[in-house]
């Protein structure tokens, strides 16, 4: 009877330590970092649980939801949008969101993640359907800003931010691609041919000023010399002319002279003798002054000069 009453007393004690061991690992909870635990008592949201070690009652409080805190990338599924020119382009993205209000996000909407997803691509639809086609190619910053914010607005009442949207890729139809390809084309054909008329002008443009410096420096070069063959010129007559002033002056001292104009007859009579005699040489024609008298009247001034100049030394 005593050693059923003993292994009745361990079997208890056993059983309790069952329960405490139980308990405990119910009563205990550590939530990892960037994690909310969703606590519920009797049915009923009760709190959440903060990164490290909580303590629940078991029985009464369960944990119902694990939020994590971490930013979520989430693909959006490729999809058919029409531009404001109808213009269809297959459309994907990514967008990125995280959690900031864990209850919120577990009581808000049966599946955040497919809401906000969902959400995304009606925005995406509807940005677009405000565009031309050219311009959804240059507006992609402008397409992923406006989407975020229609997504973020809707997405606070979840307890999730949203934190960007990224397009992924923009396919045209292959028609839309073959036109664009050849528009492409012919513009880059129409920049070659705008660059080497441009160089061709430029060319042109510098033949042209290097001919003009040419010219300018020749036409310089040609008016400096003109300039100094004025001046040589100008400087030999006023050689000559001085030479010739000085003669004059020394013939006038001369003929001031006793028997200077004498002199200046002889010379003169000499000069005029030489002078036929010359043209008798080169000429057969005999040439004779109009009148005969005036070479008899020098030679006879001559002479008489000669007379008159030769009486003193006798």
């Amino acid at each position: 009877m005593q050693e059923i009453a003993l292994g009745g007393f361990s079997f208890f004690i056993l059983l309790l330590a069952v329960f405490a061991v139980i308990f405990i690992r119910d009563a205990v909870k550590v939530v990892p970092q960037q994690e909310a635990w969703v606590v519920e008592r009797f049915g009923k949201f009760h709190s959440v649980l903060e990164p490290g070690l909580n303590f629940i009652v078991p029985l009464i409080d369960k944990v119902a939801y694990k939020q994590t805190l971490k930013e979520i990338p989430m693909d959006t599924s490729s999809q058919i949008c029409i531009t404001k020119d109808n213009t269809q382009l297959q459309v994907d993205g990514v967008l990125y969101f995280q959690v900031t209000n864990p209850e919120l996000a577990s009581y808000g909407t049966s599946d955040f993640v497919m809401a906000i997803t969902q959400l995304a691509q009606t925005s995406l639809r509807s940005v677009i359907g405000t565009m031309s086609l050219d311009k959804t190619f240059e507006e992609r910053e402008e397409i992923n800003a406006r989407v975020v914010q229609a997504v973020d607005e809707a997405a606070q009442t979840w307890g999730v931010k949203v934190l960007r949207y990224e397009i992924k890729d923009l396919t045209p139809p292959k028609e839309i691609l073959r036109a664009m390809q050849l528009q492409i084309t012919a513009e880059r054909e129409k920049r070659a041919v705008i660059a080497t008329s441009e160089g061709q002008r430029q060319k042109e443009i510098n033949v042209a000023e290097g001919e003009r410096a040419s010219m300018i420096a020749q036409s310089e070069g040609e008016m400096q010399a003109a300039i100094n063959r004025a001046e040589g010129e100008a400087r030999a007559i006023e050689a000559v002319a001085k030479a010739q002033a000085e003669a004059i002056r020394l013939v006038a001292e001369a003929i001031a002279q006793n028997k200077g104009l004498e002199a200046v007859n002889l010379q003169v009579a000499e000069k005029y003798v030489e002078a036929f005699g010359n043209i008798a040489q080169k000429s057969s024609t005999l040439l004779l002054p109009a009148n005969l008298a005036d070479i008899s009247s020098m030679v006879a001034s001559a002479m008489a000069i000669v007379k008159n100049t030769e009486k003193p030394k006798a």
